[in-house]
């Protein structure tokens, strides 16, 4: 709820009150062996209202529940009127849910959707065909967030091995390594595996690598991660289907990243860029230089770029031997 930003909904009902297009969803099931209502849609707008139901009653500590309840001018059934629509149990509104917070209009964060997916595998026995047709999507989507949940779940299971806190907040990114080939490759995941094959994506022989990978991705409690930015995903699973690489981060206590990727040869579209970015500029400064040749800081320019221009040609032969027939001529 702290993480909610209640308030603006509660200011909302002072102002507008409840509409009834809004009404929450719920469905009587039994809790503490009694038969209750129970609110399966709109847990956010139901935190609200209890927040601003203490606040009128008196019993808010916060300032700005004070303040909203002070310009209040609430009917005095209000609370006791809140709309909603009954249905006969969670199953009745899965698809709507579905549709809703995972293809629709008002996504769930990876997480969520997860979680809710693997409910309507696990608890209403679908398919991922069937959960695909039921919410919108499409089945590889649907397949690679199940097993990324069920991924998920066996971390959890790793004796505190894993530090799951630094994963649960970062679930799109586990959800994104699980595309790459060199990820599958290296914790044993059949990324096209059937509900019944996926509870537990990580095989028995490969749990070691999972320790290890989620220390690499997401990092524990003594070591930071690999990397911080999303986008190099791909150059890990990259990484990752390297031997030299692997071993390199299995052996080191401290492994680098850049290093890594020099290790597996994912180096290279870098190292291109910069040259390419380098030649770009070359060709940019030639088109004025000739009025400069009698500055002294483009003269010491010249002269850095030449001595590594002359490096260049003794690490390519070719380059070399060109460079000396343009002298010739």
């Amino acid at each position: 709820m702290a993480d909610w930003t209640l308030d603006e909904l509660a200011t909302s009902f002072v102002e507008s009150g409840f509409w009834a297009q809004e009404a929450l969803i719920a469905t009587k099931e039994l809790l503490d062996g009694e038969e209750r209502l129970v609110v399966i849609e709109g847990n956010r707008r139901l935190a609200a209202l209890k927040k601003l139901k203490d606040a009128v009653e008196g019993n808010a500590t916060e300032r700005k529940w004070k303040e909203i309840a002070a310009d209040s001018n609430l009917p005095a059934d209000f609370f006791d009127k809140i709309p909603y629509i009954e249905v006969t149990d969670r199953k009745a509104v899965s698809a709507f849910l579905g549709f809703r917070h995972v293809t629709g209009i008002k996504e769930w964060e990876p997480a969520e959707k997860a979680q809710f997916i693997a409910y309507l595998i696990e608890d209403e026995n679908l398919t991922y065909e069937q959960v695909m047709r039921k919410i919108g999507s499409k089945t590889p989507t649907v397949r690679s967030h199940y097993i990324a949940y069920k991924l998920l779940l066996q971390m959890e299971d790793t004796s505190g091995e894993i530090a799951i806190d630094k994963i649960e907040d970062k679930f799109s990114v586990l959800y994104l390594s699980l595309r790459t080939a060199g990820v599958q490759s290296y914790l044993g995941i059949d990324i096209k595996a059937p509900p019944q094959d996926a509870a537990h994506p990580v095989p028995k022989d490969k749990e070691e690598n999972l320790i290890r990978y989620a220390r690499w991705m997401f990092g524990d409690h003594k070591t930071p991660p690999l990397f911080s930015d999303s986008r190099n995903i791909d150059k890990f699973g990259k990484v990752l289907q390297s031997a030299d690489a692997v071993s390199y981060l299995e052996e080191s206590d401290s492994p680098n990243f850049d290093f890594a990727m020099k290790k597996a040869g994912e180096d290279t579209e870098e190292t291109y860029s910069l040259l390419t970015q380098a030649a770009d500029n070359l060709e940019i400064a030639f088109s004025t230089l000739h009025m400069h040749t009698e500055s002294p800081v483009v003269e010491k320019a010249a002269k850095r770029l030449g001595l590594h221009l002359v490096h260049l040609t003794s690490m390519f032969p070719a380059l070399k031997a060109m460079v000396a027939e343009k002298i010739k001529a």
